[in-house]
């Protein structure tokens, strides 16, 4: 198959979830297809060149089309009239379309993969197959962020919220084909036929996440885009409701807070007992250097990459139902659950005082994750999936 996939971003550096799906699909269907990526740019500066080489040996042809700020303001604008979603105008821009009818028309493909609702506009009224990957019910993760949130930023998402429930609902129509990552974030799709989107699960690069014993620097560690909400959210959870019920009793705790972006209220962490580290070259170097690797989600949807990249390095994890909900681990035997502050720190409190038992929650969530989480797997899934489309 010749398959076009247009995202909303240059998939590399893989600091960010979508990015890092992207990557790993582009991958692994490279090697039964011949892709054609088209990827927006709406942020100044990326590094396109290294992209550029880590995407090459998977793609025929890459196209990095750049969204230009004057006109994401004017989309924007454009959006709130129409009553579209916010992050729909701000990805949307009439070069940007033109030049991918363009592309589209000159390698004619077999199908379109578009990754998440943002770039449905480009494509959803373009003849032949189509697929859309919702990823995530951004609606849900949305509706989230307004309790912790203040006007006006509360008033904005009640808006964005209320809109992009009705879009997901809306473009259902347009695409041949609907994925998803989890039946979790399947059941918030708002489409009574929302039993045909197929669930494509993210996977693990278990070449790359191999478990190696190194010398702990820290006791707990907790990773991810630290620009981005939910992470923010679980973040300040951890530190300022969690920590302090374990520094009671084991005030040496310490705790690394490692990713890329950390905004000001991150940065503002730091401190003896907190290191706050910024973009690691090697997100496995924040792993392997702590004891335990804790996810106290609150806020958000879809599948924590972060989860399954630690347990592939056998670090014992300790994470919320939010976060487990998609993952489906065993509380108790794969993973540690709590709902609460208090609940969150025995769990923490229970690991640190129990070496063996941080071993065999390390084993047994390293075999859970290797035997349901591996990128192959998943995408050989979806690859099946556009071929039976094909044949319709």
């Amino acid at each position: 198959m010749r398959i076009f996939i247009l995202l909303s971003r240059i998939p590399y550096p893989l600091e960010k979830g979508d990015k890092l799906r992207a990557f790993y699909q582009i991958k692994n269907l490279s090697e039964h297809n011949e892709i054609i990526l088209c990827a927006l740019n709406s942020i100044p500066g990326p590094d396109k060149q290294k992209a550029f080489i880590a995407l090459q040996p998977y793609c025929r042809s890459i196209n990095f089309i750049d969204l230009f700020p004057m006109g994401k303001l004017i989309n924007l604008t454009k959006a709130a009239l129409k009553g579209l979603p916010f992050q729909v105008g701000y990805f949307y821009q009439k070069k940007a379309a033109k030049k991918i009818h363009e592309l589209i028309e000159i390698y004619n493909p077999d199908l379109i993969y578009a990754q998440l609702i943002r770039v449905a506009p480009y494509v959803m009224n373009f003849p032949g197959k189509k697929v859309l990957d919702y990823q995530d019910a951004f609606s849900h993760g949305i509706k989230k962020r307004i309790s912790g949130s203040v006007f006006p930023m509360r008033k904005l998402l009640k808006i964005e919220y209320k809109r992009t429930l009705r879009y997901e609902k809306e473009i259902f129509q347009y695409f041949d084909l609907k994925t998803i990552i989890s039946e979790q974030d399947r059941k918030l799709i708002q489409h009574p036929r929302k039993g045909e989107i197929n669930i494509i699960k993210n996977g693990v690069d278990l070449k790359y996440f191999i478990p190696e014993n190194v010398e702990k620097k820290f006791d707990l560690v907790f990773t991810g885009n630290m620009a981005y909400p939910p992470n923010i959210d679980a973040a300040l959870f951890l530190v300022k409701e969690i920590m302090p019920l374990v520094w009671k009793q084991k005030p040496d705790t310490k705790l690394l807070l490692a990713g890329a972006y950390p905004v000001k209220k991150i940065k503002n962490l730091a401190g003896k007992r907190i290191i706050v580290s910024g973009w690691m070259n090697d997100i496995r170097d924040g792993y392997l250097s702590s004891r335990i690797f804790i996810a106290p989600m609150r806020i958000g949807t879809g599948l924590q990459n972060k989860l399954l990249e630690a347990m592939a390095l056998k670090i014992p994890a300790i994470t919320t139902p939010l976060a487990n909900a998609a993952l489906g681990a065993t509380n108790g035997e794969e993973i540690l659950i709590g709902s609460s502050a208090v609940e969150i720190s025995e769990k923490i409190l229970f690991l640190l005082n129990n070496k063996d038992k941080q071993k065999g929650l390390a084993e047994k969530g390293y075999k859970f994750v290797k035997a349901n989480y591996h990128w192959e797997g998943t995408t050989s899934k979806l690859n099946q999936l556009m071929g039976k489309l094909l044949k319709k």
